[in-house]
């Protein structure tokens, strides 16, 4: 089905089930230990381990390597190299990607981690020792692992053309209220809990794997590519996902080399990513360096809206595209935003959470700030004087789906007490802390992909789900559970959800916030056809029937929904494509982030005292799960701010703080009571569930917020994230 005109009513907008607060249906199972991550399946027996041994050079070419030692070591049952792989003397090793992703390729290596050999042995100890005795002799080529050093060099990346509008540097020259400004951010990792793993398992011409990964489709279709074979001969299971920020969205070489290795072996091999790999050989967000150029009349109206992002990636690569909300989030007539992506040989960049917009930001929402400053207009007035209900390029042809901006930032202002805060940074003093607020608007693109479920009715009246969307911790059992039981009258403990495997019909995965709206799309019409089935099998007019409480109703006729299914179980199968309402209407989720924080006279050390995200994102599916999601971007949004940096070892290129010890992210410590306040909006734009997504809205703008509220309390005003306490005591000392 293509959604293709906007949703009118239909049996969502009940409410009985959807919308209501429910705890997580696999929850239970969560928190005993039942719910099976990807190294953890028993199905696989006599699994062999398997151990990947990361190039210890960024660029080079490998010149020896001897593997005699580590064949000869207890347990060992393989080991692999690019002399021994049947991807050996390509011209080229293909780059980590959706599409296609071989390992061991041939002699040449593209970054440090990149796979360069791979042992299989009966334990995962005795698979580590043996690694670590083959002995490889590099001959290294000059690398770039510096942004700032190669940054002049970049070029516009393909599919992303300069957005240019009206006369930038007429406007800017001539505007009287003006910031320039550059933000730099760091490389950061997603830095999931549960590892990378895969576990494979051939029987004849059918691999089976189980994995950790939040796109079963991706995966499926990459391994057919991989290996020459027909997706229908690859069974990909992933039915929980400890988390993956956007990591698990790609395959790496625990996937690739665990399935040639069973292959060759005639047995399942199991392969999880030691730590210091999940950083140096899975993709991470890259670096960028952002100048923004704002120019505004005398009352704060912008005239000139200007965002270079600067970025770098391996060949092949995207880099982080930081400008994007910047072409659509307020007004301004004249406009310049560009994106250079340069080469540099660090560890693949790729998706992390709010690709984009959540670094993007921090730097347009700070500048944001500093013209509020230049102008002497309260920084959340700047924001609401240039809010505007369409495309700011490409005008009122293209209106927004819905976008509640002003009431967000107005509203939250209100709740969270905003007209107590001091205008002059500095003024405010608890103690030995000084006490600031800071605001930001929120903003996140709001995408959707094809997605399809099947539905069946099982004797007894029972209702099974199953569909190849996974759960990567954000509720997508409970809200399609939701859904399937809201459309067919159902309570939602009567509905079994099946996930993760791609037997099921294809869904649209997990990320980019676009997985909870589109698979419960899809589910919606697969409950739709369903729903046809049961009306004319009781003789009754699919149009006007109604399913509740377990019942058929058509006017005063009313059927048990279980007699449908007595003599069998009936199904349908749903899917939804979509139309083109995403290019009549800019759809995009909006909010606003208010954060109060302290910094410390003596020390720089700042600590977060409150935070409120107000989130407008269409039809919220489950208030409970949204909120989750919102404290956990929130949480990451304060990480990205505060603690959250990559350090690059510019002598060998590798991400040298590669494990949790070192990588820091936000404790409870670092996190107090968080509050979420959702707007009542229905987008019938977006989908028949008249929802958009709202899991990474939760990130987008908060480092901002805190930023802004350090400024506000201890009146340095960094432009370098993280904004650790040495910056502080740095402003202080250059102030005086």
């Amino acid at each position: 089905m293509k959604f293709d005109t906007p949703a009118g009513t239909n049996p969502i907008d009940q409410e009985k089930v959807v919308a209501q607060p429910h705890a997580r249906i696999e929850g239970p199972l969560k928190v005993t230990g039942q719910a099976t991550y990807a190294a953890e399946y028993r199905e696989p027996r006599n699994a062999a381990h398997g151990y990947v041994l990361g190039s210890g050079i960024a660029r080079g070419k490998i010149k020896h390597i001897d593997v005699s030692r580590a064949e000869a070591a207890p347990g060992v049952l393989l080991v692999l190299t690019h002399h021994k792989t049947p991807w050996t003397n390509l011209e080229s090793p293909v780059p980590q990607q959706y599409e296609h992703s071989p390992h061991l390729v041939n002699e040449e290596v593209n970054y440090y981690g990149e796979a360069v050999a791979f042992v299989v042995a009966e334990t995962f100890e005795q698979a580590r020792h043996a690694a670590h005795l083959i002995e490889i002799e590099y001959d290294t080529i000059d690398a770039d692992f510096v942004l700032a050093d190669v940054m002049n060099e970049g070029k516009a990346p393909p599919g992303n053309p300069d957005s240019v509008v009206g006369d930038f540097d007429g406007a800017f020259r001539d505007a009287p209220v003006k910031v320039d400004v550059t933000y730099t951010t760091p490389d950061q990792s997603q830095s999931p809990m549960e590892p990378h793993a895969s576990i494979a398992e051939w029987q004849g011409e059918q691999l089976t794997l189980y994995t950790s990964n939040q796109m079963v489709h991706w995966v499926r279709r990459g391994l057919s590519k991989t290996f020459h074979m027909a997706q229908q001969d690859i069974r990909i299971v992933s039915r929980y996902v400890g988390g993956g920020f956007g990591s698990k969205l790609n395959f790496y070489a625990d996937a690739v080399l665990s399935a040639l290795a069973a292959k060759e072996l005639g047995r399942p091999v199991k392969t999880v990513l030691q730590r210091p790999l999940i950083y140096n050989h899975t993709t991470h967000r890259p670096a960028t360096i952002q100048r923004v150029r704002l120019a505004a009349d005398r009352e704060g109206h912008l005239l000139a809206v200007g965002h270079d992002t600067f970025t770098g990636d391996l060949p092949g690569g995207d880099g982080e595209n930081a400008s994007d909300q910047t072409k659509l989030l307020y007004a301004g007539p004249n406009r310049l935003i560009r994106t250079r992506l340069s080469e540099l040989h660090l560890p693949p960049g790729g998706s992390m959470r709010a690709p984009g917009e959540a670094v993007g930001l921090l730097a347009l929402e700070c500048a944001m700030d500093e013209l509020a400053e230049q102008l002497h207009l309260d920084p959340l007035e700047l924001r609401i004087r240039n809010d505007i209900q369409h495309d700011p390029e490409k005008g009122p042809k293209r209106p927004y789906s819905s976008r509640k901006l002003v009431k967000a930032l107005r509203e939250g202002a209100e709740r969270f007490g905003w007209s107590t805060r001091h205008p002059t940074p500095g003024q405010v003093r608890e103690g030995e802390w000084l006490i600031g607020l800071g605001v930001a608007s929120a903003f996140r693109k709001n995408l959707v992909q094809p997605s399809g479920a099947k539905v069946r009715l099982e004797k007894g009246g029972k209702l099974t789900v199953e569909t190849q969307m996974t759960d990567i911790g954000t509720g997508s059992y409970t809200i399609l559970g939701q859904v399937a039981a809201e459309m067919l009258g159902l309570r939602l403990e009567d509905v079994t959800v099946k996930l993760g495997d791609s037997d099921f019909p294809k869904a649209s995965g997990s990320g980019g916030s676009f997985g909870a709206n589109s698979s419960t799309t899809g589910l919606y019409y697969a409950c739709e056809e369903l729903r046809k089935i049961i009306s004319e099998a009781f003789g009754y007019d699919p149009n006007t029937t109604e399913f509740k409480n377990g019942e058929v109703w058509s006017g005063n006729h009313c059927t048990l929904l279980a007699k449908a299914s007595s003599k069998g179980a009936i199904e349908a199968e749903g899917n939804v494509t979509w139309g083109e309402l995403t290019e009549k209407f800019v759809q995009a989720s909006f909010g606003a982030h208010f954060a109060e924080v302290g910094v410390n006279a003596y020390t720089g050390e700042t600590r977060i005292r409150r935070l409120l995200s107000v989130a407008s994102a269409g039809r919220i599916l489950n208030p409970v799960t949204a909120r989750s999601q919102c404290l956990g971007g929130m949480t990451m949004g304060v990480g990205a701010a505060l603690m959250e940096e990559l350090h690059v070892d510019d002598r060998y290129g590798l991400f040298i703080n590669h494990d949790l010890a070192e990588y820091h992210v936000p404790v409870h410590a670092d996190i107090p009571a968080l509050d979420v306040l959702f707007l009542d909006e229905l987008d019938d734009k977006s989908s028949p569930l008249k929802a958009k997504g709202v899991g990474e809205l939760g990130i987008c703008g908060v480092g901002a917020a805190v930023a802004n509220a350090m400024y506000n309390a201890s009146g340095v005003r960094i432009r370098d994230y993280p904004l650790t306490l040495d910056k502080v005591l740095a402003g202080w000392e250059a102030a005086h």
